[in-house]
């Protein structure tokens, strides 16, 4: 293994801190951990922070503010754990593509070994988080693991592969209700449904760069499932995430100030859909990372709804 700071990734963030200033022997590391790709642990993060923010609308009040630093840490620790996984099973394939040929483990930067290692210790992390909640939440976040588990291997056999990851990334969303309550509700099934089907389409958005390589590869995805009807696909899902969380919040009792945050959130995916543009891959990763604003609008709009409540 050598360390190569000029190494950085195709969708590496803009200026990133830690490629820049990282020792050179611990960037591959960096980079199987998507640390240099924030965006990641954002998705990840964000249902987690509506789950909380939901909750909070349905005590009348705003989001726990312990919950939400903990789902942070622990967001970033298991996309780290998830993306190391991800790389070790997708290697072979990663060799093949052109965006991800050289990610550590194809290029020969890292050792399978030391991959499964890092993943150990990032994993432990995330449980170290896991444990300051209460048992149910506990027990609902193990649970996870076998989503986690398999969706490398999904793009292998269906063209729905986008569809697990909604499944897995969405999980959070049933973390702050279940951290709140030690229970499942409806607005958290509900809200959970919202993530799945906004994973689905900006996740679809994301596989644009890739149609070329994974039809010559084998790889399937729902980018090329859609292939001429993409922004269809993409608007159908969108359209399903924003009514699921409508549905959510009107069972929280958010009232007309949590129609209006889901309004916002909608306006937004409602921008990326006008953009889409199949062709090109650039706009297509631009388009995929607002979903980090996004997410956020949202959650932010749900916060300050559960505040009002209190006044």
């Amino acid at each position: 293994m050598t360390g190569d700071r000029t190494a950085a990734l195709p969708d590496t963030a803009e200026r990133d801190l830690f490629l820049r200033f990282a020792p050179a022997k611990i960037i591959p590391f960096i980079q199987l951990a998507r640390l240099d790709r924030p965006i990641g642990w954002w998705l990840l993060l964000l249902p987690c922070w509506w789950s909380a923010a939901l909750a909070g609308i349905a005590q009348g009040q705003g989001p726990d503010l312990w919950h939400v630093a903990l789902f942070y840490v622990g967001a970033i620790a298991m996309r780290g754990a998830g993306a190391t996984w991800n790389d070790i099973v997708d290697r072979d394939i990663d060799a093949g593509v052109e965006r991800t040929r050289g990610r550590p483990l194809p290029s020969g930067r890292v050792s399978v070994r030391a991959a499964k290692y890092f993943l150990l210790s990032q994993a432990a992390i995330g449980a170290l988080v896991l444990i300051a909640f209460n048992w149910f939440t506990v027990a609902t976040g193990i649970a996870s693991l076998a989503i986690v588990a398999i969706y490398p291997f999904m793009k292998r056999f269906t063209f729905w592969p986008q569809a697990v990851l909604g499944l897995a990334f969405a999980w959070g969303a049933l973390m702050g209700w279940a951290a709140a309550f030690g229970s499942l509700g409806w607005p958290a099934i509900l809200i959970y449904a919202a993530a799945i089907f906004w994973t689905i389409g900006y996740d679809t958005i994301y596989a644009l760069q890739d149609s070329r390589d994974d039809a010559i590869v084998g790889v399937r995805s729902t980018a090329r499932l859609f292939a001429g009807q993409v922004r269809t696909g993409v608007g159908i899902f969108y359209a399903l995430a924003i009514g699921a969380a409508a549905c959510a919040i009107h069972l929280a009792g958010g009232g007309i100030a949590g129609q209006l945050a889901v309004a916002v959130f909608a306006a937004h995916l409602l921008w990326q859909w006008r953009q889409i543009a199949p062709a090109d891959p650039i706009l297509a990763l631009r388009l995929f990372r607002s979903n980090r604003d996004a997410g956020l609008l949202f959650f932010a709009a749900l916060a300050i709804c559960g505040d009002l409540a209190r006044l």
